[in-house]
């Protein structure tokens, strides 16, 4: 049990030391460039990742003071799209109700990053796609190089976890250290969060 432990924590201290800071830099860029433009963001993810996307909603909106939504918030939308529409299309065609648009930006957080032949995760697929047509900023958080998203994203950051039996966990993980990364940064933080608010400045 300490020998897993203890590798579990290694490998999560190789990928902080491994991760591409000039990329997170351009992440900070363009979402700084949507909020100027008013645009919005949609966070899509599947599973443990789509969990990510809701609690990122939340501190878009609340911290850095920017539109957020993750479709996967609405249950009752989610299911209908999925019975009426098909899996594959529950973001497309939200994000077409949504009117997505040249401002906007989705973030995909995946671990994969979708794959066409594997028929994996084709709604994160289809996503892409409209908002490359729509002339929509695609950014991703993903633990593969060589899915989809991370081939077809104007920006990605790609995890690189070297334990790929800890690929899941540790991207999954990851997307959240990145994002709360992210709308810490001075360029972006617009309010101060709660409990830093109320620590005694010495």
């Amino acid at each position: 049990m300490p020998k897993f432990i203890k590798h579990f924590l290694n490998e999560s201290s190789k990928i902080s030391s491994n991760l591409d800071i000039k990329n997170i830099g351009l992440f900070i860029n363009a979402i700084s460039k949507c909020k100027k433009n008013k645009g919005r963001i949609f966070f899509l993810g599947v599973g443990g990742s789509a969990g990510n996307a809701s609690h990122a909603v939340n501190d878009f909106r609340k911290i850095v003071g920017i539109e957020a939504y993750a479709p996967t918030d609405n249950v009752s939308e989610l299911t209908a799209r999925t019975n009426d529409e098909g899996w594959e299309n529950i973001f497309s065609e939200w994000l077409i109700t949504s009117k997505l648009n040249q401002s906007d930006i989705i973030i995909i957080f995946s671990v994969g990053g979708g794959d066409i032949k594997k028929n994996i995760s084709v709604n994160l697929i289809k996503a892409i796609k409209l908002a490359k047509k729509r002339k929509s900023k695609v950014l991703s958080i993903v633990g593969k190089a060589d899915g989809y998203a991370a081939k077809n994203s104007d920006l990605s950051i790609v995890i690189p976890v070297e334990d790929k039996a800890l690929l899941t966990p540790c991207s999954e993980a990851y997307q959240a250290v990145i994002w709360h990364l992210i709308v810490s940064h001075p360029k972006l933080k617009e309010q101060e969060t709660k409990w830093e608010s109320v620590i005694e400045k010495k």
